[in-house]
C-alpha cells in the first residue's frame, strides 16, 4: 500500500517537472545570433520575388476591323390592308342580288348587295308627284297675284309649298339609295356572310372589302428610339410566309401617344405589295448562280397566283412580320468582339497589344520580350452579333487582348500570345509568331 503512493507521488512530480521545463523553453528570451539569422533569412525571402523577372501572362488577340455597320433595332408586327372595311346595311332588308363572286376584284362605285327597295321605290314615285303638284300650284298663283286676284301672302305659302315637296323628294331618294350597297374603294372582297333571300338586320355583317395594292404593317419600339425616328425612315421586314426574302418599307405614321404600360412608341409604315427581294446571298457562288425562271417572275413582282391584270400581289393582311427599323449605316465602322471590353468605374478600357518602348513603365522585363499591354479607356457605340462598335479610342488594325485580362493588372506587362487551335506539340512561340508577323500591333 505504501509502494503504490510512492509511485502516484513520483509521477505526480514528474510531470509538474516536464511541464515547467516545456514553459520555460517556450518562453526563454532569443539570444542575438537567432535574431541575426531571422532578419537575414526574412530580407532573403523578401528580396528573392522583386529580384526575379515577370512572367509573361498568356492571352488570346484580335484586330480592330473596320465593316460595314447598321444602326436598327428589331420589332415585330403584322401586316394590314392599306383599306379594309366590313360592308354593313345601314335598315333592314331582304337580299334580292349579289353584284360579285368570293374573293373578285371590284371597282369603287360597283354595286355589291342589292336589297328590296319595292317600298322606296314607290315612296320615291310619291314624292315626285308631289313637286309636280307643288310646283303648278306656285305657277297658278304666280299668274293670278299678277292679276291680283289673290293676295301675295298664297303666293308665298305655294313656294313653301314647292321647297317641302323637294325636301321629302330627297328624303325619298336617300331612303333609296340605302337599298343598294356599293364598293366605297377599289379592292378585293372577301367572303360573303349572305345569300339571296336572306333577311338581314341594319349593321350585319355582309362582306369585308381590302385594298391590298399596299399594305401597312403596324409595329412598337421602346421610347429610346423616340429621337432616331423620322418619317420616311427605311424599314427592312422579313415575312414567315416567304423565307430567304427580304420587304422593304417606309414609316408612314409616328403615333404621338406613348403607351404608358410598355413605355413604347406605335409606328406605321407602308409597303408595296411585291414578292420583295432575294436575301443576300452567303457566298460568292451563291451570288454568280444563274437566276431561276420563278425568281425572275419573282422580282419582276408577278408571282403565281396573281389576280389578271396585277391589281393584287402575294402578300396578304394578317401576316406576321419581323421589323428591322434603319437608322442608319456606317460603311467604315471599327468593331471589336465584345469580350474584349473592360468596364471599370462608369467607363469602358481595352487593352492593346503594344511594343515595349511605347510603354514608358514596362522595365524590368525579360530579354525575349515582344509585347506588352497597354489599358485604352474607348467609346462604344451599336452593338450587333457579338461585336461592338468603337467610335474612339482605336484604329483599324491595332491588336486588342480577348481573353485573359484578369492577369494584366497594370501597363508593361509582358504578354504570350495564344493561339487557339494550335496543333498539339507546337511550341507556343510557333502559335504567336503568325499573329506578330502578319501586321505588328500598333
Amino acid at each position: 500500500m505504501a509502494s503504490k503512493v510512492i509511485y502516484t507521488s513520483v509521477a505526480v512530480l514528474g510531470i509538474a517537472g516536464l511541464s515547467a521545463a516545456a514553459w520555460w523553453y517556450q518562453s526563454r528570451p532569443q539570444g542575438p545570433l537567432e535574431i541575426t539569422s531571422n532578419s537575414t533569412s526574412t530580407a532573403s525571402a523578401t528580396k528573392s520575388p522583386a529580384g526575379a523577372a515577370p512572367r509573361a501572362a498568356g492571352v488570346e488577340v484580335a484586330k480592330v476591323e473596320q465593316v460595314s455597320l447598321q444602326d436598327d433595332a428589331q420589332s415585330v408586327g403584322s401586316l394590314r390592308s392599306r383599306q379594309s372595311v366590313m360592308l354593313r346595311p345601314e335598315v333592314a332588308g331582304r337580299v334580292v342580288s349579289l353584284g360579285f363572286q368570293d374573293g373578285a376584284q371590284v371597282r369603287k362605285g360597283q354595286l355589291l348587295v342589292q336589297l328590296d327597295d319595292t317600298l322606296q321605290r314607290a315612296e320615291l314615285s310619291q314624292a315626285q308627284a308631289q313637286v309636280s303638284i307643288a310646283q303648278a300650284n306656285l305657277k297658278r298663283n304666280q299668274e293670278l297675284v299678277a292679276q291680283n286676284f289673290v293676295a301675295q301672302r298664297v303666293l308665298d305659302e305655294s313656294a313653301a309649298n314647292v321647297q317641302v315637296a323637294q325636301a321629302q323628294l330627297a328624303l325619298a331618294q336617300a331612303r333609296l339609295g340605302r337599298m343598294a350597297i356599293v364598293a366605297p374603294f377599289d379592292g378585293t372582297v372577301g367572303l360573303r356572310n349572305v345569300n339571296l333571300g336572306d333577311y338581314v338586320k341594319d349593321g350585319a355583317d355582309l362582306v369585308n372589302l381590302e385594298d391590298t395594292s399596299s399594305m401597312l404593317v403596324d409595329f412598337r419600339l421602346p421610347e429610346r428610339y423616340q429621337r432616331k425616328i423620322k418619317l420616311g425612315q427605311g424599314v427592312e421586314m422579313a415575312l414567315d410566309a416567304f423565307p430567304g426574302r427580304l420587304f422593304k418599307a417606309r414609316i408612314e405614321a409616328i403615333d404621338p401617344l406613348l403607351d404608358a404600360n410598355g413605355r413604347s412608341i406605335g409606328i406605321r409604315a407602308m409597303l408595296p405589295n411585291t414578292a420583295g427581294e432575294a436575301a443576300v446571298p452567303a457566298t460568292k457562288e451563291a451570288a454568280k448562280a444563274p437566276t431561276k425562271p420563278e425568281q425572275k417572275s419573282a422580282h419582276a413582282g408577278k408571282p403565281a397566283g396573281a389576280a389578271k391584270g396585277g391589281a393584287t400581289g402575294p402578300l396578304r393582311p394578317g401576316m406576321f412580320a419581323r421589323v428591322t427599323a434603319v437608322f442608319g449605316v456606317n460603311d467604315s465602322a471599327l468593331v471589336l468582339p465584345e469580350e474584349a471590353i473592360v468596364p471599370q468605374g462608369g467607363k469602358q478600357f481595352v487593352i492593346r497589344v503594344v511594343e515595349p518602348s511605347q510603354v514608358p513603365a514596362a522595365t524590368g522585363l525579360p530579354a525575349d520580350t515582344q509585347w506588352v499591354s497597354l489599358r485604352q479607356e474607348v467609346k462604344l457605340g451599336v452593338r450587333r452579333q457579338g461585336k461592338v462598335e468603337v467610335q474612339e479610342g482605336v484604329s483599324e488594325g491595332q491588336t486588342i487582348v480577348v481573353a485573359g485580362q484578369q492577369r494584366l493588372q497594370k501597363d508593361g506587362t509582358p504578354l504570350r500570345i495564344v493561339e487557339l487551335g494550335r496543333p498539339a506539340g507546337a511550341p507556343a512561340g510557333a502559335a504567336s509568331a503568325p499573329v506578330a508577323t502578319a501586321s505588328t500591333p500598333r
